[in-house]
């Protein structure tokens, strides 16, 4: 369980395909702290680390994973957003993430707007998922607040704080992110699906 609350900027440093597996070996400031068998979510999807080495750890992502989420899209030398597991007891300062990505999204446009910025998304309404509008919706493992929701659209607006201290500095219209849509949202949608 998570918050959408970044935690820190890792760096891939390599990538070693295995089989139909991808394991990423990262570089983080909170490596030390890390344990193996521990989650972390990597833009937003959960991953168990199963290997740590100095300042670097491994984790693994399997073909499901890769086919649901950016994460294969990843090279040598990308930044990601980190954010540890949360402990009981910690404030929930965005809302509940689970880490498991619903399906990507495609930046369409960044705007720029008196010191804060608007990022546009979207995304293939076959799987149904839904945004409303001022609902919560994770972007690349980001807690955000939906503006601007429509079927398969929607917009974010972005602080500078929350764009200097996560990938959103380095995202531009045609990148690709990955989406954990609110999971009280889904459940309700899923519910409504069977009384009718």
């Amino acid at each position: 369980m998570f918050t959408g609350i970044i935690e820190d900027l890792g760096t891939v440093n390599d990538i070693n395909q295995e089989g139909s597996n991808l394991h990423f070996t990262i570089t983080s400031t909170v490596t030390h702290e890390l344990k193996i068998d521990q989650s972390v979510a990597h833009n937003g999807v959960c991953l168990t680390v199963v290997a740590i080495d100095n300042n670097e750890y491994v984790v693994t992502a399997i073909q499901e994973t890769l086919d649901k989420t950016n994460l294969g899209t990843l090279k040598t030398g990308d930044t990601i957003n980190l954010e540890r597991a949360m402990k009981l007891g910690d404030r929930l300062d965005g809302h509940i993430v689970q880490g498991h990505v619903d399906q990507t999204a495609t930046c369409t446009r960044v705007k720029e707007e008196d010191g804060s910025w608007y990022f546009t998304f979207e995304y293939d309404p076959a799987l149904s998922n839904v945004t409303i509008e001022k609902g919560s919706i994770t972007v690349n493992g980001v807690s955000l607040t939906v503006v601007n929701s429509k079927l398969n659209e929607f917009s974010v607006a972005i602080i500078p704080y929350t764009y200097e201290h996560t990938t959103f500095k380095n995202l531009k219209a045609g990148d690709e992110v990955n989406l954990e849509f609110d999971v009280i949202g889904k459940y309700v949608k899923r519910l409504n699906e069977l009384r009718n």
